[in-house]
């Protein structure tokens, strides 16, 4: 396989700061580096999140919206982290329980982004074990 994962995903952003905080505070992710147009948060042992605010960057990078992104975590978390989302004041739906036995947290952030939090790959399962119903 040509790729082993994702290394970054860049989140175009209003508000850096607030942004920042959310992403800091009710995810628990840890601040990398900050710059006047952008921040770098650890998803993480070898991912990390970029919040960018709207502007021309390096490589012609435009900015835009995505549709939502997942970060992994273990199946003994998402309660707690459900619960630590809504007390920084989230709407969370969740834990959803998928076919499999496998679940999600979802919420969206103060830009509107949707968020999920997905335990299916701690659950020792891969990408084999995914129906999305796509077909071949």
């Amino acid at each position: 396989m040509p790729v082993d994962g994702f290394a970054e995903l860049t989140l175009e952003v209003h508000d850096l700061r607030a942004l920042e905080r959310f992403y800091s505070d009710a995810f628990g992710l840890k601040v990398l580096q900050r710059r006047d147009d952008r921040v770098w948060l650890a998803a993480g042992p070898s991912a990390r999140l970029g919040l960018w605010t709207p502007g021309e960057k390096e490589m012609g990078d435009r900015g835009g919206r995505h549709v939502h992104f997942a970060f992994s975590t273990a199946p003994d978390t998402l309660d707690a982290l459900a619960d630590r989302l809504r007390a920084y004041g989230a709407d969370v739906e969740g834990p959803v329980e998928h076919d499999g036995g496998d679940r999600s947290v979802y919420c969206e952030d103060p830009e509107g982004n949707v968020v999920e939090v997905w335990d299916f790959f701690g659950r020792d399962r891969d990408l084999t074990d995914i129906d999305d119903d796509v077909p071949q």
